[in-house]
C-alpha cells in the first residue's frame, strides 16, 4: 500500500521532549520499556477509485489551547474535522470542548476518513466497536508519524448503538486520550428508526472522564509509579470535556443520554441521587430487546450505556443529581494496601458526576417502548468449543501485565490466538487475581498461589508482581458478542454484594468489566474479514505497559 505522503525520519530525541505534552510530570518508564525496539511501517492506502463513499470527511488531530476551568487555557491535543460530501448532519463538532466531533452514520453507508496526524508524535484512530477489515481497525501496527495522513474506506455493518474512536499506538494510548483524543460514532439503522427515540436535542451525549489540572491549568498525568500500575485517577469529573457537570434539559419531555465511559481507568458505579432506578436501553453495540431498571449502573473504562430519562411530569426548576455510588475496590498485593498515587477522589469513593437542571419547559411525543429490537443473539449450540472455550488470563506476572503470560508483540499471535473465519466460539476471559474470602485473613490467590496473612509473603516487586488484585475491563476488536455468564465465585463477596445489581449481561457488547476473580464467558462470530486485530484490558495504562495481544482470523 502507498503513502499519500513520504514518512518524515523519526527522531527520537524530539519525541521523547514532547511525550510529556500537557502533563505536569509524566513517567516515561511505561512506553519505554514495553516497546518492541521498533517502529512498524505505516501503512496509508491510496483512496480505492472504486470506493464511491456517502460520507467523505476530514479528521485532523491538532494541538490545541482549549478553556476548562476558569483562568489560563489548558493545552491540549483534539480532534477536528471538516465535511467533504455527505449529509450535513453526518458531522457535529463538539463546541467549546476537546472532545472531537461526532460522526453521525447510518448501517449500510459507506465512510471514508481521511485522518492526518498533526501531533508531534505517532497515532493511528481505532473506532472502537466497530466491524471493520483489519487495514481499517486501526492497529497499533499501522501508525502513522506527525504529518502523514492515513485513509480509512469501510461499509457501516454495525447495529445501532453508541460507538467511538480514540487513538491506538502501542504505549502511548493512554496519555493521548488523556491530552483529549476521543470522539463519539453513533449508529443508526432502519429497527432503530422504526422506534420512538429521542433525537436531535433529547439525544444527548454525556461522555464521562476524570482529569487532574496543576495550578496553571494544565493537565497533570502520570506522577508515580503506582499510577502506572493501578491506571490514571483523576481529581476532577469532566462531563463532554468541560468542568460545569450540568445538563441544561427542557421539563416536560424525554431525554435519550448515552453515557459513555471516557476515563482511562475509573469505573463508575452510576446512581440517581433521590434514589429513582436508571433506565438502561443500550449497552455497548446494540440497543437492549426491553428497558432494564437498575438500582445503580456499573460503567466500566470503555463502556457505553444509553439511558432513558423522563422528565414529563417534573417542573421547572429541579435539579437531579448523578452520583457515584460507594463500592469496596481497592488495589491490593500480597493482602496490604498499594501507597502511592493518591488523589481526591479515590476509585469507589462517592462524589456528584453530573447534574441535570430543567432551566425552561417543553414537550415532545417520545415515549418509552416496551419492547426495543430483536435480541437474534448467537445460539451457543453453534459455537465448536461450547464445551472447551479458549481461556485468557489477565494477570499481572513479575511486575508485567500480561495475558496469559504474554505481553504485547507488534505482530505475534501465537496458536491459542488463531481462529477461523466463519466460526462461532466461546472465550473464557479471567481475571486471575483474586481474594480468598473475607475470613481468609488477607489471603490472596495468584498466579504465585495462596498467600495467606502474615505467612509465606513474598517481598518487593515479587510479592506485588504476583498477586496485584486489580479489575481489569477487556475488550475485543472487530467483534460485538454476548456475555453468556459471569462466574463471581472467586470475587469478594463484600465487593460483589455492593455492585452485582450494575451489571448488564444483555445486547451486543465488545467490552467486558472483570472485577479481580472474574470469570466471564462470551460468545461470538468471526465473520467477514481475515487479518490481525487485538484484544487488551481498556485500563489505558494496563494496555500501554504490555497487557494488549494479537488474534488472526484466517
Amino acid at each position: 500500500m502507498k503513502k499519500l505522503e513520504p514518512p518524515k525520519a523519526f527522531n527520537r530525541r524530539a519525541f521523547l521532549e514532547t511525550a510529556g505534552y500537557g502533563a505536569a510530570t509524566l513517567m516515561l518508564w511505561p512506553f519505554i520499556s514495553s516497546c518492541d525496539g521498533q517502529f512498524s511501517k505505516a501503512a496509508s492506502p491510496v483512496m480505492d477509485p472504486d470506493f464511491i463513499p456517502d460520507i467523505d470527511l476530514e479528521l485532523s488531530a491538532v494541538e490545541r489551547d482549549i478553556p476548562i476551568l476558569s483562568g489560563p487555557k489548558t493545552k491540549v491535543w483534539v480532534f477536528e474535522g471538516d465535511l467533504i460530501t455527505g449529509d450535513k448532519e453526518a458531522l457535529q463538532a463538539s463546541k467549546g470542548s476537546y472532545l472531537g466531533p461526532t460522526i453521525k452514520v447510518r448501517k449500510g453507508q459507506k465512510i471514508r476518513i481521511r485522518f492526518q496526524n498533526n501531533i508531534p508524535e505517532e497515532t493511528i484512530v481505532h473506532w472502537h466497536g466497530m466491524h471493520v477489515p483489519a487495514e481499517d481497525d486501526g492497529h497499533p501496527q499501522d501508525v502513522i508519524h506527525s504529518g502523514e495522513t492515513y485513509i480509512y474506506e469501510y461499509e457501516v455493518m454495525n447495529r445501532a448503538g453508541t460507538y467511538w474512536y480514540h487513538p491506538h499506538p502501542h504505549g502511548r494510548t493512554g496519555p493521548q486520550v488523556y491530552n483529549g483524543l476521543a470522539g463519539l460514532l453513533l449508529v443508526t439503522d432502519e429497527e432503530e428508526q422504526q422506534l420512538n427515540l429521542p433525537k436531535g436535542e433529547f439525544d444527548r451525549p454525556v461522555v464521562i472522564q476524570d482529569r487532574s489540572f496543576d495550578e496553571d491549568n494544565q493537565l497533570v498525568y502520570i506522577q508515580s509509579r503506582m499510577d502506572s500500575m493501578r491506571g490514571f485517577l483523576g481529581d476532577k469529573i469532566l462531563i463532554n470535556g468541560n468542568a460545569e457537570k450540568v445538563l441544561n434539559l427542557k421539563s416536560g419531555c424525554a431525554y435519550r443520554l448515552r453515557l459513555p465511559n471516557g476515563s482511562n481507568s475509573r469505573i463508575y458505579k452510576l446512581a440517581w441521587e433521590d434514589g429513582s432506578p436508571i433506565t438502561v436501553i443500550g449497552i455497548d453495540g446494540s440497543l437492549l430487546s426491553a428497558p432494564k431498571e437498575l438500582p445503580y449502573l456499573m460503567l466500566g473504562p470503555a463502556k457505553r450505556a444509553d439511558v432513558w430519562l423522563d422528565l414529563s411530569d417534573k417542573p421547572e426548576g429541579i435539579r437531579l443529581t448523578m452520583k457515584n455510588e460507594s463500592f469496596p475496590l481497592e488495589v491490593m498485593s500480597g493482602g496490604m494496601m498499594m501507597e502511592g498515587g493518591e488523589t481526591s477522589l479515590p476509585q469507589g469513593s462517592e462524589y456528584e458526576v453530573f447534574t441535570v437542571k430543567t432551566t425552561s419547559s417543553g414537550s415532545n411525543e417520545y415515549s418509552l417502548p416496551q419492547q426495543l429490537v430483536k435480541s437474534n443473539y448467537i445460539d451457543p449450540s453453534t459455537a465448536e468449543n461450547l464445551n472447551n472455550p479458549r481461556q485468557f488470563s489477565f494477570a499481572m506476572d513479575h511486575m508485567e501485565w500480561t495475558i496469559n503470560g504474554r505481553t504485547w508483540e507488534t505482530t505475534g499471535v501465537v496458536d491459542e490466538e488463531t481462529v477461523k473465519l466463519g466460526s462461532t466460539e466461546v472465550w473464557e476471559l479471567i481475571n486471575s487475581s483474586a481474594m480468598m474470602g473475607n475470613d481468609s485473613g488477607g489471603g490472596m490467590m495468584g498466579d504465585g498461589g495462596m498467600m495467606g496473612g502474615d505467612e509465606g509473603m513474598m517481598s518487593g516487586g515479587d510479592m506485588m508482581g504476583n498477586m496485584m488484585q486489580m479489575p481489569h475491563p477487556v475488550h475485543i476488536h472487530q467483534v460485538q458478542f454476548n456475555i453468556l455468564e459471569r462466574d463471581v465465585s472467586d470475587v469478594d463477596s463484600q465487593l460483589w454484594e455492593a455492585v452485582k445489581e450494575g451489571f448488564i449481561n444483555d445486547g451486543w457488547q465488545d467490552t467486558v468489566l472483570l472485577l479481580p476473580g472474574m470469570k466471564a464467558r462470551v460468545i461470538m462470530e468471526f465473520k467477514d474479514f481475515k487479518g490481525l486485530f487485538v484484544y487488551h484490558c481498556h485500563n489505558l495504562e494496563h494496555e500501554d505497559m504490555g497487557m494488549m495481544r494479537n488474534f488472526k482470523i484466517t
